[in-house]
């Protein structure tokens, strides 16, 4: 039986771009494409909740990884999205990966697009998890509240759960649970983000959200399937840029989790990595 997510061990390997990248590798290794996982703003290998990461690998092999200067990986954190898909794209060739399934988390799932569109070759399928593309009116930075919750140097538990989950009691009560999932692994966590990471991830979330709508075009060149996902009452990436995003994209499909925010992927774990190795398969 494979190891649980929150037991498997923090990898190194190095880019050609000079970058040593943290990482971790599970799920059958034998045969497919693999799924590579890009994090959220400020999240590291520990950020994931290890009940997600175990349900998508039930039947598939998934990476996670740490990009340029976040977490255990070395480097520098760019300020751009492009340079953040740019060195995304060194991991893959650093793990000598012809082909993988990417699938992007909040400003992961800038990433994403972004290699998709600098490198669609390597991109067999995309997965965007609180997602928006870029351009788009009114994502030019996050609301105060938002920023005050998850952009101060120490970000509480109360202000975490009240971006990433909504007000309800049951959406509240599967972020303990994540939140818990998360801790559990004492030995050998990941680095945390510094506050370096911190800022150069936001300037690129700003210069990514400058309203230019020429830009919501570039998304009509994704050939591959686009599955677009999001939580009904996330306060940090609104859905209605999912459905903004599947509207641009060729061949997108979009779905809405109820009673759910931006952590709807934590939340609701088991559904939507049944829709996730649905829309792979």
């Amino acid at each position: 039986m494979a190891a649980s997510y929150a037991e498997l061990p923090n990898r190194l390997v190095s880019g050609a771009n000079g970058v040593d990248y943290a990482y971790r590798d599970t799920g059958p290794t034998a045969g497919g494409v693999p799924l590579v996982l890009l994090q959220h703003f400020r999240g590291n290998l520990d950020s994931w909740d290890p009940a997600l990461i175990d349900a998508l690998a039930a039947s598939r092999r998934v990476i996670t990884f740490d990009n340029a200067g976040v977490g255990g990986s070395t480097g520098t954190t760019p300020d751009t999205i492009e340079q953040m898909a740019r060195d995304a794209i060194a991991f893959v060739a650093a793990m000598d990966l012809a082909q993988v399934d990417l699938l992007g988390f909040s400003i992961g799932s800038f990433v994403a697009q972004q290699v998709a569109l600098t490198r669609p070759a390597i991109v067999r399928r995309l997965v965007l998890a609180s997602a928006a593309p870029q351009g788009a009116a009114g994502m030019h930075g996050w609301a105060p509240e938002v920023i005050g919750a998850v952009g101060t140097p120490v970000t509480r538990p109360e202000e975490y759960l009240g971006v990433f989950f909504a007000r309800s009691s049951s959406s509240l009560a599967a972020g303990q649970e994540a939140m818990r999932s998360m801790y559990a692994r004492t030995d050998d966590r990941d680095a945390a983000t510094s506050w370096a990471t911190r800022e150069a991830q936001y300037d690129a979330v700003c210069t990514w959200g400058i309203p230019n709508h020429a830009l919501l075009q570039r998304l009509s060149a994704l050939d591959m399937p686009v599955f677009v996902a999001n939580g009904v009452r996330d306060p940090m990436i609104l859905p209605h840029y999912s459905y903004l995003l599947a509207g641009l994209i060729p061949q997108a499909s979009v779905k809405i989790y109820p009673d759910a925010a931006h952590g709807f992927l934590f939340q609701h774990h088991a559904e939507f990595a049944a829709d996730v190795e649905a829309f792979l398969r």
